[in-house]
């Protein structure tokens, strides 16, 4: 009997221990102020040019360290993101930066399992339907952009990770081509970054 009670004891303090614990895990609130601090690191990046300049407020891709609209063509978004009638993207964007100071830049495509197709460039705009503008927009209005699925093409938190750590156009910011400067963080403190913000429950600056 003294058994039985003392078992039934240690398996009462047990559960009661692991109570505590999760409650006080589940209740930890996040850290707001480090969530602020990380996305402000990461939007030095998201404004640098190579990203603002395929993110831009207007229909037009933008290009140069000064995001100027390309000059002598009427290029345009298009509803995929594509362009528009015979002057798409990859006309002159193919999977790998043109040799030269300022040549055309160009990344690869993704096949469906995730590996890269070397033979299909990927050089695109966001859609018109989610054209996720970085052009213009404040800390606080693009923090909430990214963290809206309805702007942000339906991405979660970790798909917003992956795409950031992954995707080709991403990765080219550092892989620029001749003549272009790099956004001022390696791509893995941007990650880091963007990845602390998210962790951290994704407050936005005020």
């Amino acid at each position: 009997m003294r058994t039985t009670i003392s078992i039934g004891a240690c398996l009462l303090a047990i559960s009661a221990a692991l109570y505590a614990t999760v409650r006080r895990v589940s209740s930890e609130p996040n850290d707001d102020a480090a969530a602020r601090a990380a996305f402000m690191v990461a939007y030095q990046v998201f404004m640098h040019p190579r990203c603002v300049n395929c993110h831009p407020a207007g229909d037009s891709p933008l290009r140069g360290e000064d995001s100027q609209p390309h000059t002598g063509l009427r290029l345009r978004r298009g509803p995929d993101g594509q362009g528009v009638f015979t002057l798409k993207c990859t006309n002159c964007h193919q999977s790998q930066n043109h040799v030269g100071p300022h040549m055309p830049p160009g990344a690869p495509n993704v096949l469906a399992g995730g590996a890269l197709d070397s033979t299909t460039p990927r050089w695109h705009l966001p859609s018109a339907k989610t054209p996720m503008i970085f052009q213009g927009r404040s800390a606080a209005q693009l923090c909430r952009q990214l963290e809206d699925p309805s702007q942000n093409g339906g991405l979660t938190a970790e798909h917003l990770i992956h795409h950031v750590s992954t995707d080709p156009l991403v990765l080219w910011a550092w892989n620029p081509g001749e003549g272009r400067t790099r956004p001022p963080l390696r791509h893995d403190e941007f990650v880091a970054s963007v990845k602390a913000w998210l962790d951290n429950g994704g407050a936005c600056p005020k």
